[in-house]
């Protein structure tokens, strides 16, 4: 076993001495200093110690009971203090003590009381000094119930809340509605509470922040989109033909109410935002396309000419017409484009032909450079009233100056178009349904017959042709009186079921022209082109088979006056003719065919008023009905 000494701390009578002298000079301070404050809380009894204050509120010598009537009768902050809250320019002052802000006196009091009587030796001396050199300034001893706070704040939060609100754009009616939009708003009740304490803290009137959350809509504003709406509703829609004429359709008119079927609001999301864009449904309006299109589209026309028999040159009768056909989907386009604009009168689009002869053309360019052999004819109307003269004249004015392209096949009825009265025509005798009554453009025929009469002549082939019932005394008139030999050469249309119609079969253009001699009752049709050579044979059977007119027909009309008698139809007599034609050219036979006819026999007619006894008396006597 080993045994260790361990050295011992030799003691050093000097150093003893020292801690000796240190620790009664501790002794002795702490002493004092008991002694010191000892001494001021005695010569301060039962009062707080001079230099503290609450709040402002001098307490110097004060005893608690009367520290806490100074204070209770300087501290009215909770009582006559105002908190602000602001929004915008509402505003609202609260006492603190509505906000839940109560002081409490007695517990302030305690407060002074203790400074420079707590914190052990050192503590209550230094609070004594502190308060002896510069004065203590204590905070307010402030009771602060939140919920009160919580509730206050709460209640404006109904006044200033508000849902978002998304703006609204509709039609009623003719009516454009706008609604605008709204920006949502949320008080942050417990954020403002935050800044409410920190002011409530401060002892004073200030403003506390409201905490206010805003939330804007998707769509806030429908101004711009309901004022384009609102403009297009502001007047009817108006659409014309570019560059209308004299006699050209339109303009046809949209109706606000029709317009505002039309307008179609859509709204439009993109991610994080959204609109309303403004449309046009213009499909609503293809009927009025269609209407359009059925009063305005027309057919290019060529130019009319006469052929000036001295000069050899054409001359121009009728200026060319463009033809126009209305192209809808670009004139709904065009029209969704103007209303959307704001537009109220919109021009239609339409697609324009060139005819193909132009007021330009020269008689050498077209081939029309004669009259065309055997191709003038004429026949006579003696005996016609004048409004069956006023229609041959209408129509004839209507073939004047057509023309006729090499190849093409004319079409009377294509050629005169509407036969109205808006047209120039008027009520006259016509043969229809197997009686012969009045009917608008009656003497038509008379120009029917004289144009298959000149097509006939000339050699060119007969694509349609159709007979009359039954004779007609017209079409057999010569120049000195009757020409049975004309019989069968009489051509029927009526417009646009019977038709007349020829083939230039030649290299040439032909031109039509027809004059009416009204002192002579005379018309006449020529033929211009140049002749290719050919001629032409013809000759007629005659009449044959003649079938007598029945008897005259007497029918009683109570629109007559009483013994009054007129006749309404005329006898004929039944017969067959055929004519034959041969066309020659260069010598070779080109057509040889038969036109054959067949005529019912016709009965008059008379009609007689209330009174009449005996119509046939009657009749004998005016010299009517009779054979």
């Amino acid at each position: 076993m080993t045994f260790v000494r361990v050295p011992t701390t030799p003691r050093n009578p000097i150093i003893l001495q020292v801690l000796a002298s240190l620790t009664g000079g501790v002794l002795l301070f702490m002493a004092a200093t008991a002694a010191l404050t000892g001494g001021y809380q005695v010569a301060n009894h039962g009062r707080i110690f001079p230099g503290v204050s609450v709040a402002g509120v001098d307490l110097s010598g004060l005893t608690p009971e009367d520290a806490s009537l100074a204070l209770s009768r300087s501290l009215t902050y909770p009582i006559t203090g105002q908190i602000m809250f602001r929004d915008g320019e509402q505003v609202w002052l609260a006492r603190p003590a509505e906000l839940g802000l109560v002081f409490d006196p007695g517990g302030s009091t305690l407060q002074a009381f203790r400074l420079g009587r707590s914190g052990g030796l050192f503590g209550s001396l230094s609070g004594q000094v502190n308060a002896w050199q510069g004065g203590v300034d204590l905070p307010p001893v402030l009771i602060f119930d939140q919920r009160i706070a919580h509730a206050y704040l709460q209640n404006l939060a109904s006044q200033i809340d508000r849902p978002v609100q998304e703006a609204h754009l509709s039609v009623n009616g003719t009516q454009v509605v706008a609604v605008s939009g709204q920006v949502g708003r949320l008080l942050d009740v417990d954020a403002t509470l935050v800044y409410l304490t920190t002011q409530l803290q401060m002892f004073r009137d200030g403003e506390a922040p409201l905490v206010i959350a805003e939330q804007p809509p998707l769509i806030l504003d429908v101004g711009a989109q309901a004022a384009q709406a609102q403009a297009i509703l502001d007047a009817p829609l108006t659409l014309a033909l570019p560059g209308a004429g004299t006699g050209d359709p339109g303009p046809w008119t949209v109706g606000v109410g029709t317009l505002a079927g039309l307008l179609r609001i859509e709204r439009v999301d993109d991610g994080g935002s959204a609109s309303y864009r403004l449309g046009v449904d213009v499909q609503a309006l293809t009927p009025l396309m269609d209407e359009i299109a059925a009063a305005a589209n027309r057919q290019p026309e060529n130019a009319r000419f006469i052929f000036n028999d001295e000069s050899k040159l054409l001359e121009l009768h009728r200026p060319a017409v463009v033809g126009r056909t209305l192209d809808p989907e670009a004139s709904l386009a065009a029209i969704a484009e103007g209303l959307l604009q704001g537009a109220h009168s919109v021009p239609l689009v339409f697609g324009l032909t060139r005819p193909a002869v132009e007021d330009d053309a020269t008689g050498a360019a077209l081939g029309i450079t004669e009259l065309v052999s055997s191709s003038k004819q004429w026949t006579f109307f003696r005996g016609s009233k004048p409004e069956r003269v006023q229609n041959i004249q209408a129509a004839a004015d209507q073939l004047t100056g057509f023309l006729v392209a090499p190849g093409a096949t004319f079409s009377m009825s294509d050629a005169m178009g509407d036969i109205s009265l808006e047209n120039g025509y008027a009520e006259a005798l016509i043969i229809f349904g197997g009686q012969t009554i009045k009917g608008i453009g009656g003497g038509v025929c008379q120009v029917s017959t004289t144009l298959f009469r000149s097509a006939f002549f000339a050699g060119y082939p007969i694509v349609e042709r159709h007979t009359h019932a039954y004779r007609v005394k017209y079409y057999e008139q010569s120049l000195t009186g009757y020409d049975t030999r004309l019989a069968g050469l009489d051509a029927t249309v009526y417009i646009p079921l019977v038709d007349l119609k020829f083939t230039n079969d030649s290299p040439y253009w032909l031109l039509i022209e027809a004059w009416v001699y009204p002192k002579d009752f005379l018309l006449e049709f020529k033929f211009y082109s140049t002749n290719d050579g050919r001629s032409v044979e013809w000759e007629t059977t005659g009449i044959q088979n003649v079938i007598p007119a029945p008897p005259a027909v007497f029918v009683e009309n109570s629109d007559l006056q009483p013994n009054e008698m007129r006749q309404v139809d005329w006898f004929a007599d039944g017969a067959d003719v055929t004519v034959t034609r041969s066309v020659w050219r260069g010598g070779s036979l080109i057509e040889e065919r038969d036109y054959s006819a067949h005529y019912q026999e016709w009965e008059a007619v008379c009609e007689y008023g209330p009174g009449v006894e005996d119509p046939s008396a009657l009749a004998a006597a005016l010299r009517l009905c009779q054979p």
